[in-house]
């Protein structure tokens, strides 16, 4: 009887030659076809807070601040989002206009909460120059693809009725000409309330600040559900 032929070790030797190179290349091939059809994950949503001193956080600490308060609110709501610090202290509506592309340049930035005005309207700037200049930040967050959500200040009676008048009209009116979100009176329940004013009598506390951001969180949450963003589970 003839046997069978068997493999020599030349070509025993030459399979374990070819085997390892292969069974590398299709692991690779399937790590490649799972991250093709793994899910991406979707990156925070970037929220820009550009405001004044109020935004800054002038007198609290940095964990107590506005953007930082609002951040927490958000991610308590179950939304996976990142608050940037946008503020600078003595900001009116013309030097916020004037930083605004340099600000921008950190982003891209999906909403922009727009808090100025309380500076022009301390300084008795003419309300014509106020409006213009949120006009164009308002404008200009739009042109890039940022929603803007604009919280209201309203003026004091010392510049007279007819001042007040100019002044107030301003956010309602830019509101409904961009058609954004309008927070009324940004600083209500808080200003000439000393348990949430810091010793300057002007500037929110941390329980100021966390009235601001309750009454402020509604109507971003309202923006980032008209986005798409969806929330996360906060089960651990």
């Amino acid at each position: 009887m003839i046997d069978a032929p068997h493999s020599t070790p030349e070509v025993q030797s030459l399979y374990c030659a070819f085997r390892r190179p292969l069974q590398v290349a299709a692991t690779a091939v399937l790590a490649l076809f799972t991250l093709a059809v793994a899910p991406a994950q979707a990156a925070p949503v970037r929220i820009l807070a550009f405001g004044d001193s109020l935004t800054a956080g002038a007198g609290v600490a940095a964990e107590d601040s506005l953007p930082a308060q609002l951040k927490r609110r958000l991610s308590e709501d179950g939304f996976d989002v990142e608050v940037v610090q946008g503020g600078v202290s003595g900001d009116t509506t013309t030097t916020g206009l004037a930083r605004l592309e340099y600000t921008l340049g950190a982003g891209p930035f999906d909403i922009a909460v727009v808090e100025l005005g309380a500076n022009d309207m301390l300084n008795g700037h003419d309300p014509k120059v106020t409006r213009a200049n949120l006009d164009q930040i308002l404008a200009t967050l739009k042109q890039k693809g940022v929603r803007p959500v604009l919280t209201a200040m309203v003026s004091s009676a010392n510049h007279g009725q007819a001042y007040k008048r100019d002044f107030d009209s301003i956010y309602p009116n830019l509101a409904a000409k961009h058609e954004a979100p309008l927070v009324p009176f940004i600083l209500e329940g808080v200003w000439g309330s000393p348990a949430l004013l810091i010793g300057d009598g002007v500037h929110p506390n941390a329980a100021g600040v966390a009235k601001i951001v309750k009454k402020l969180a509604p109507y971003v949450e309202k923006t980032l559900v008209s986005m798409g963003a969806s929330k996360t589970s906060r089960a651990q």
